[in-house]
């Protein structure tokens, strides 16, 4: 990240937008929030220059891998050197450092039971100065994918027919559809032409082939940033306990609420796992004492700040 100007509430509102689709025109995000066109490019120029990022990401298919919610407690003077060993991995796509710095929170992808098994059985309980480790596999993910934030998938522009059809059939990873998925990896806002050429596809066999990716969420488009850059200063971790037969509405009801980028339901004593960002400790307080604890099902509410991010969003297109 680099230093500009203070975001204002434009640059919120383009990130929200972007965060509804983030392949939609300028031209429909400068309608959306009252701006020319111009300013919203502008905008987004100088935001990208900051580092926000649009990036595919693969999703969860019947082949993908088995994603986990790891929580590991260390020594106090172990966590940075941790999770920056955590970070250098490719199959982690975040790494943050919370509580009181000696816990670190971690998402990770595992494709087979010997690679499960070899991180969680072998490598971690046995690094030094790690203290304990709690798996816990992310079993529905109502916003967010990995704790990144990203469009709702399918995308609003998506026909109903198409979205009905798409869903019928898991999309094969073709040659083509790889080669689209990697193009998405380096910009997930690389126009059509560009992406028609890079697979030798009209755009409008690109076009469906994008439709297919999302509607059957194979593919997820990610709007990656630091919340700071849009003055959310505190960011925290929730771990949820919820009554039996209300994690869907839980979830749900989460997902609906601005503040949550992210909400899963995971296994382990507490159900669900959400982050949710505030621009200070008063925002947070009041969403504790007003939103999150009044919600029908939320039965009890551990909160951890996060303290640093260590690592972000990272997608290796050719690592599988």
């Amino acid at each position: 990240m680099v230093s500009g100007a203070i975001p204002d509430e434009t640059d919120q509102r383009l990130v929200q937008e972007l965060l509804r689709d983030a392949r939609a025109p300028f031209a429909r995000i400068a309608e959306a929030i009252g701006v020319s066109e111009h300013t919203v490019a502008r905008r987004y120029r100088r935001l990208h220059h900051m580092g926000l990022r649009v990036i595919g990401v693969p999703g969860t298919q019947h082949s993908g891998p088995t994603r986990w919610m790891l929580r590991v407690h260390c020594a106090p003077d172990a966590a940075t050197k941790i999770a920056d060993a955590l970070a250098r991995r490719d199959d982690t796509s975040w790494v943050v450092i919370a509580s009181g710095g000696t816990e670190l929170h971690c998402a990770v992808d595992t494709y087979s039971t010997r690679e499960r098994d070899a991180l969680l059985l072998d490598k971690l309980p046995h690094t030094p100065r790690v203290v304990s480790v709690q798996a816990h596999l992310i079993l529905q993910t109502f916003a967010g994918t990995s704790d990144i934030w990203y469009a709702p998938l399918p995308g609003p522009d998506t026909p109903q027919e198409t979205r009905d059809e798409a869903a019928a059939a898991d999309p094969a990873p073709d040659a083509v559809n790889l080669q689209l998925m990697a193009e998405l990896a380096k910009d997930g806002r690389t126009p059509l032409t560009e992406l028609a050429h890079a697979t030798g596809r009209s755009p409008a066999g690109i076009t469906r082939r994008l439709e297919r990716l999302r509607a059957t969420r194979a593919l997820h488009l990610a709007v990656d940033y630091a919340p700071e850059y849009l003055g959310f200063h505190v960011l925290v971790r929730f771990w949820l306990r919820i009554a039996p037969g209300q994690l869907g509405t839980v979830g749900t009801a989460l997902a609906d609420h601005p503040e949550i980028p992210f909400v899963a339901a995971t296994t382990g004593a507490s159900h669900m796992v959400a982050t949710g960002m505030f621009h200070n400790t008063q925002e947070l307080y009041q969403y504790l004492d007003h939103r999150i604890g009044a919600l029908p099902g939320v039965e009890s509410i551990e909160t951890a700040p996060i303290l640093r991010e260590v690592k972000r969003l990272t997608y290796h297109p050719t690592s599988r």
